[in-house]
This record gives C-alpha cells, sequence and structure tokens, in this order.
C-alpha cells in the first residue's frame, strides 16, 4: 500500500520524439542500438507511438507532461570542432570528414527522458523544494550535447524558484558521469524512504568490479554529488550494477529493474552484491517493502535485455494503491518475459494488479522502452499549480502534435540521409511549429535566438 504521506500527483514528463530519429548505432553497450544501427527509422511513427503511449497514460488517470524535442542537427557542436561556413555546407562538411560526428550531432536521444535529470520530491530535501540535476551524459559524445538544451527545458517547465531548485548539470568529467534517473530510482514505505542510487564504474578508490565487454556509465561520485546537492534528508543506498549485467547489454539499472513507491522489481542479476543492497533497503523500508525477485533461470539476462521486460513503467493510477505496469509489447511476444509477468500478476500478495502492453518499437529499435521514455516527477497539488501549464498534456494538445508530428516528420530516415540539407530545414521548420503550439515564444530554441540573418539559409523551408 502507498503510504498516506507519500500520496502526491505522480506526472509522467515523456520526451517527444525529434524529428531526425534515426538508427546510427551510436551507443556503445546497447544492444538493441548496436542490431539497428544502419537501418532505416520511421522519425513520424516513432513520435506517434510516443504520443500514443502518453494518451494511453492520461487514460489511466495519470497526469502526463512533455519535454520537447531538442533542436538537431546540434550545429554548435560542429563549429566547435572546426567545421566552418553555413549551416548547410556545415552539414556537408561533417558527413564528408566525419560521419559519425555529424550522426551524433542529429541523434533524437534526448526522447529518452529518464536519463534527462535525476529528480528529488520536496518531502525528501532539507529545503522543502524539488530538486533537478540534468544529467551530463559523458559517456557519450551524441548524448553530452543534451545537457545544456535539458537544462533549459527544465529552468522553463519548472520557473517557480521558491518551489523548485534546477541545477547545472555536474562537471563534464568522466570521474562524475552521471546518466540521471536511469540509474535512480525512490522508493518509500510508512517506516521510511529510500533513494536508490546504482552506479556502473568502480570508484576513484579503485574499489569495485570492472565489466569486460562493455563501459560503464554512472559513477558512483555523481550519485554521491547529487544526494548532497539535493540535501537529501532521506536515506541515500548506494549499489554497484553487476559487471555481468552490463557485459550482457545492461547499460543502465532501468534496464535490469525499476521500482516505485514500495515496490521494487529487479533481476537477480542487477546488483553485484544482492543481498547487501537488499538488506540495506530492508532497514529504511521495514516490512512494507515489497521486493519482487525474477530469477535467472525464470528468465535470462539476454531475454531480460531483449524484452525489456524492467523498462516497464511501474505506476498508480489507483485508489486501493495497488500499482499497474506499463510493458513494451516485446515483453508480451516473450515467452519467457511474459510467464514471469503473468506469475507476478497472478500472484495474490503481490501490489501489481495489471499489466498493460503498449508498441514504442521505433524508440525499443534503438535501445529505449517505456520508462527510457519518461521522467517521473512527483509533486504535492501545490506545486503541480506553479508548473508551466504548456507542458501538461491534454487530449486537444496530443491531438495538435499528432497533427504537427504528420505534416513534419519524414516516415523514413536512412543514417546516410543526414546529409541532406533538407533535413535540417524540415527540422527546423518543425521545431518553429512546436514552439507555437506549447506556446513557449519565439527564441526557445539556438536556430530561433540567432537572427533572421543568420537563418536566411532556411529560406526553403516547407510549410
Amino acid at each position: 500500500m502507498i503510504p498516506k504521506e507519500a500520496i502526491t500527483t505522480e506526472v509522467n514528463f515523456d520526451g517527444l520524439v525529434g524529428p531526425s530519429h534515426n538508427y546510427a548505432g551510436l551507443a556503445h553497450g546497447n544492444l538493441a542500438s548496436a542490431l539497428h544501427g544502419n537501418q532505416i527509422s520511421n522519425p513520424r511513427a516513432a513520435a506517434l507511438q510516443g504520443i500514443e503511449k502518453m494518451r494511453f497514460l492520461r487514460s489511466l488517470g495519470l497526469t502526463q507532461g512533455i519535454l520537447p524535442p531538442q533542436e538537431r542537427p546540434h550545429v554548435e557542436l560542429l563549429r566547435q570542432l572546426g567545421f566552418c561556413g553555413s549551416d548547410h555546407a556545415i552539414v556537408e562538411r561533417a558527413y564528408k570528414d566525419a560521419p559519425l560526428v555529424l550522426a551524433a550531432s542529429y541523434s533524437s536521444s534526448a526522447m529518452w527522458a529518464a536519463n534527462a535529470a535525476t529528480v528529488s520530491p520536496s518531502a525528501d530535501t532539507l529545503d522543502g523544494k524539488v530538486h533537478f540535476t540534468p544529467a551530463n551524459m559523458v559517456s557519450s559524445l551524441h548524448r553530452s550535447i543534451e545537457a545544456d538544451a535539458t537544462f533549459d527545458a527544465l529552468s522553463a517547465i519548472f520557473f517557480d524558484k521558491d518551489r523548485y531548485s534546477v541545477h547545472r548539470p555536474l562537471p563534464a568529467t568522466s570521474s562524475f558521469a552521471d546518466e540521471g534517473a536511469a540509474n535512480h530510482t525512490r522508493l518509500c514505505t510508512r517506516e521510511g524512504t529510500a533513494h536508490l542510487f546504482v552506479h556502473g564504474r568502480i570508484g576513484l578508490d579503485g574499489k569495485g568490479v570492472r565489466p569486460a565487454r562493455f563501459p560503464a556509465r554512472q559513477t558512483l561520485e555523481a550519485s554521491r554529488a547529487i544526494s548532497r546537492r539535493h540535501m537529501l534528508q532521506a536515506t541515500s543506498v548506494y549499489a554497484q550494477q553487476s559487471p555481468k549485467a552490463i557485459d550482457a547489454g545492461v547499460f543502465h539499472n532501468d534496464v535490469i529493474s525499476v521500482g516505485h513507491h514500495n515496490v521494487l522489481l529487479y533481476h537477480e542479476r542487477a546488483f553485484l552484491h544482492e543481498d547487501e543492497t537488499l538488506q540495506r533497503l530492508r532497514a529504511v523500508l521495514g516490512p512494507s517493502f515489497c521486493e519482487i525477485r525474477i530469477r535467472e533461470q525464470e528468465l535470462s539476462l539476454e531475454d531480460a535485455v531483449k524484452s525489456y521486460l524492467f523498462n516497464s513503467q511501474l505506476v498508480s493510477p489507483r485508489s486501493d494503491g495497488m500499482l499497474e505496469l506499463i510493458a513494451p509489447a516485446e515483453a508480451e511476444g516473450n515467452p519467457n518475459a511474459f510467464r514471469a509477468l503473468r506469475r507476478i500478476q497472478d500472484t495474490e500478495h503481490l501490489p501489481i494488479a495489471a499489466v498493460h502492453f503498449i508498441d514504442v518499437r521505433q524508440s525499443m529499435n534503438n535501445g529505449g522502452g517505456p520508462a527510457c521514455l519518461r521522467l517521473r516527477v512527483e509533486l504535492s497539488p501545490d506545486e503541480l499549480k506553479c508548473v508551466n501549464p504548456n507542458f501538461i498534456a491534454d487530449d486537444a494538445l496530443l491531438d495538435a502534435l499528432v497533427t504537427w508530428v504528420e505534416r513534419h516528420y519524414r516516415d523514413r530516415l536512412h543514417p546516410s540521409e543526414l546529409r541532406d540539407p533538407k533535413l535540417l530545414q524540415e527540422s527546423r521548420t518543425a521545431l518553429d511549429a512546436l514552439t507555437k503550439i506549447l506556446h513557449l515564444g519565439s527564441s526557445f530554441y539556438p536556430f530561433q535566438r540567432s537572427g533572421p540573418a543568420a537563418r536566411a539559409s532556411d529560406s526553403g523551408r516547407r510549410g
């Protein structure tokens, strides 16, 4: 059951898929990204699937927020790396000289809002504010370019400084590599509240076990720094991710465990020291803590990664305290994952009342399931009133976004087409139109702030 004092408004801010959604295979250690690298994507279908997911969560009675796509290509990155001339000339030269850098500048990976930031609700902080730290994402080039725009977006959404504290990202160094809420879970019961921070890299002290095949991303130092700057009065529990899981393709903890309120659903290979991690959580959360452990013989690590069962959303739309699980369609299609979910749902004492399967296949092909697409923010009723309403979805807004996507997005995109000057024009036209739909003004994106002279190359826009 959800503790009475923890009842807040559960808002899921989903990343809206951008017009340059493509499969360039940039994420080392993400098996789905590698498998579909250099294939044809469908940006229109990707965005529509994301909007349909938001609509479904609203149908459950949940409050749904939106994080707008970031401007792509990230021309400033290309300029910093020595490319010069008009924006179109820069794109053309980058495609010839450094195609992977161009692909990074075009990445639509900001759609995975679970990596946007780490969030702490006001009930857990000493100053009584909701705290946000945008992730620096320094482990990969295509994601490291997101941090500043994420800060700007969160600052626009949570603008009331008396209620919210939006911090700058942590220093952009490998020692403080931070991947956001994908490696953070807040758990609460009547007995207590715990923030579970999971890291993969060994610490500055050299303690821990390194994965052998794929790089670990989150650092312990980053997690500890976030706990300090958020002034957490709730207990922070730090755990190392299993190196074997990372080598199996579990690049973030939310690919191998998911938690919400008093429930932690996890694979037995999720943590390097499973018993110690669970004992520390039990000590804080008490007998109301519900741990649901899926064993290796029930679901192998390989099937966990293929199905993305753990990248589901646990949500609380019901008044009886029971949770519901929003799972990817791939988990329904994987026999072992489906049996595991049926076993959980059919076990009487477990507080998961329903499992819903949704199609986010375009995101899944790049390695991001339902939980990747959202940043969960717990807000009191008064705090929700102070959120910028332009970023809160209703049916009319979602309908408008569908029309917008159908007008501006391509239905196919191959990474080789990133050199197409029309793609830059189309993307900017789309984002310009989006700022009008969301009432964000005419200077939300960098290209809008650069002035008419710098935008002269956009004269060929459609729409």
